[in-house]
């Protein structure tokens, strides 16, 4: 099939920002829809395929997560909650993950688009693919974590490994990323690279001596930061240690964790870095001109969110957006300056030039250890099971075929009336009509 003429697509199903997950619960996945909402006004969607992402099936999900966990999702509500006590400890659903109406549909819409972003870039119908409601970080195969209940972020890696040898994920949000590392810490096949606050901050992990065991041996590489770092800071460390993993490791796919809780004055974060530094690592891993997925993940002044996933969104795209914010459905959040770009705060930045060199080197001298890129025998491309519902028979012989995949794929492209306003300006995929 015929490569897009656009090169990037994006993801957005529009119940997303319906979800909630409690009074005074820090995460709202309202945000995404405030996103949404910038970039439609700025014109953005112009530029790009605009998807609903078909939801992630039971099976999907299993793919990494325990088939008890799943059908726990799958059947928790507020109501019933009461009769599942046991599983709530055992699965650390509660405070921090609680029960919310629609929890499992919400996992299925954040799963489904980073799992189809992945099969676009396998079918080489996209180089860049965009869902801003995945990145989902801390999930892990039995427990929820960290806000995170579905590891989205390990599901779209388990996509690519089908197509690419090796995958480069990136996370620039300011925790750690735990669930992703876990999953992946003894293969080769998935370089997990984490730049976070460590020390009395969640979730603890993502020391400089995590470097991964067995085949996974120096393919987990973790940037331990102090509260207070600045944008040129961060570049100084960022930029060397992404080339050189792009040097010795040669990612065929890259997944990008860009959590917008390291920009200054997050409600959760303590760092201090702007939209434009946040972004300027967006546009260097871009750069590469590798396959890149482009995942939200934390992020707890939404305000600064929405900015921040606009602009990168812009940066992908390659676009110029003026600073002052167009009027939209949430204009009034955005005050008293209404514009896209934030200051740093006077914070002190408690990572000294010392502390980063020290630590950049440590990284550098163990990428060295690394000796070529790992390589792997070839074999029979599994199909797109992701695009299978759960009632769908997985075996079919209609199933294997991965046209019938793509179809289901293009199927599920953006209905006009809900992404767009009514400028008439509306691509289709042809396969979709």
């Amino acid at each position: 099939m015929a490569a897009n003429k656009k090169n990037t697509c994006y993801f957005y199903d529009g119940d997303i920002g319906n979800y909630y997950y409690g009074q005074g619960h820090p995460m709202k996945p309202h945000r995404i829809k405030m996103t949404h909402n910038l970039l439609l006004n700025y014109g953005l969607y112009k530029h790009m395929e605009v998807y609903r992402p078909h939801p992630a099936s039971e099976a999907e999900m299993s793919k990494f997560h325990s088939d008890d966990y799943v059908e726990f999702l799958k059947r928790i509500t507020p109501d019933n909650m009461h009769e599942y006590s046991t599983q709530l400890r055992r699965f650390n659903v509660g405070e921090d993950c609680p029960v919310f109406d629609g929890v499992y549909e919400f996992c299925q819409i954040s799963a489904g688009g980073s799992v189809g972003g992945a099969v676009k870039l396998n079918h080489n119908q996209a180089d860049v693919a965009i869902n801003w409601a995945g990145g989902l970080h801390h999930a892990k195969k039995s427990e929820a974590s960290g806000f995170c209940y579905i590891n989205d972020i390990v599901l779209a890696i388990l996509e690519l490994l089908k197509y690419h040898p090796r995958v480069l994920y990136i996370d620039i949000d300011i925790h750690h990323g735990d669930g992703v590392e876990e999953a992946f810490y003894t293969t080769d096949r998935v370089m997990c690279v984490s730049f976070h606050k460590y020390g009395d901050f969640f979730p603890g992990t993502g020391d400089i001596r995590d470097i991964g065991a067995g085949a996974g041996k120096y393919y987990s590489v973790n940037f331990p930061l102090k509260d207070g770092i600045d944008d040129e800071s961060y570049k100084s460390i960022f930029k060397p240690i992404i080339a050189k993993i792009m040097d010795v490791y040669r990612p065929t796919a890259i997944v990008l964790q860009c959590g917008a809780d390291s920009l200054a004055g997050d409600r959760l974060g303590c760092f201090n870095l702007t939209i434009k530094g946040h972004a300027e690592c967006v546009d260097y891993v871009r750069s590469y001109g590798v396959p890149v997925l482009v995942l939200g993940g934390g992020g707890y002044t939404i305000r600064n969110v929405a900015k921040c996933w606009t602009y990168e969104t812009a940066v992908l795209l390659n676009q110029n957006v003026m600073d002052d914010l167009p009027y939209n459905d949430y204009y009034e959040y955005f005050g008293p300056d209404f514009s896209l770009q934030i200051n740093q705060s006077n914070m002190e930045n408690q990572n000294s030039y010392e502390y980063l060199e020290k630590h950049k080197i440590q990284l550098l001298e163990n990428l060295s250890k690394i000796k070529g890129a790992p390589s792997v025998q070839m074999h029979e491309v599994p199909p797109d099971s992701y695009y299978l519902s759960d009632d769908e028979d997985e075996d079919s012989e209609m199933n294997t075929d991965s046209s019938y995949s793509t179809f289901r794929a293009d199927k599920s492209v953006h209905r006009s009336e809900e992404y767009y306003d009514d400028d008439g300006d509306h691509d289709h995929d042809n396969a979709a009509e």
